[in-house]
């Protein structure tokens, strides 16, 4: 799809994950959990790779999904792991993880993370891993002084982003005033196209809000709602594999936690 993808005519109901970092356990719950909720059509938004055990196994499945139709963004660990080194900005547990994860995917899946997008449209939504005003440089959306740049540079009424680990929801009114909202798993949510809108969606893979279960969200294009998922997975299994494969035990500890 070269540098931004185009898929105008986007599934009515489509589950949106992000942060996956190569979590099997926490993704094979969020796939059942979203087929079982009557989605029509999966986005995943950057970062299968990084922190967890399977990356593999992640990026065979999103390529999956990916040759089905489903619109994939490159996060800053799967470009990390698509490259030679990775980013010196990333904190050592980080780039250990990334080293350890090149050295598991082989020549063609890190071919797959180097080629995917850094945004895609989708409809009328605009999928991105971090932000919409620099896509490609990793900046954070950490309140409503990032969301406001970050809607402002998005010329549609909705935008989708992971990266930060935390579920937000963030709205411009027309008088300019942004609203921010922690939004409440199971709850729809409607978002009027006369607001313009930007949903961070929390991770898959690893959580930081306190709840160790997997977040993703459910985005009704028809009827323009948007529903937040948390679902339990087996959590100490993903961490046990963590130790086993040698990575940093703060990368368990943090699955365990939720933070």
């Amino acid at each position: 799809m070269g540098l931004n993808g185009l898929c105008p005519r986007p599934a009515m109901r489509i589950a949106l994950l992000a942060d996956i970092h190569a979590n099997r356990e926490a993704l094979e719950a969020c796939l059942a959990d979203a087929r079982a909720q009557a989605v029509t059509g999966f986005a995943v938004l950057g970062d299968l790779v990084g922190y967890g055990a399977d990356p593999g196994w992640v990026v065979d499945a999103v390529a999956e999904l990916a040759a089905a139709g489903a619109p994939v963004v490159q996060g800053n660990h799967d470009e990390a792991a698509a490259a030679q080194e990775p980013d010196p900005r990333m904190r050592p547990e980080a780039a250990k993880a990334i080293r350890w994860t090149r050295e598991r995917l082989g020549p063609a899946r890190r071919a797959f993370l180097a080629g995917l997008p850094a945004t895609v449209v989708l409809g009328e939504a605009l999928l991105v891993h971090a932000n919409a005003w620099e896509p490609g440089r990793w900046g954070y959306v950490t309140g409503p002084i990032d969301a406001r740049r970050s809607i402002e540079a998005n010329p549609l009424p909705y935008a989708f982003c992971g990266h930060v680990h935390i579920p937000a929801l963030y709205d411009r009114r027309a008088d300019g005033v942004v609203s921010t909202y922690r939004p409440v798993a199971g709850s729809g949510i409607p978002l009027p196209r006369q607001r313009r809108w930007l949903a961070v969606l929390g991770a898959v893979g690893q959580p930081r809000d306190g709840d160790p279960a997997a977040s993703y969200a459910i985005f009704d294009a028809q009827a323009r709602v948007l529903t937040y998922r948390r679902v339990p997975y087996d959590v100490d299994s993903a961490a046990r594999k963590v130790l086993e494969a040698g990575l940093p035990a703060s990368l368990a500890r943090r699955l365990i936690e939720g933070r």
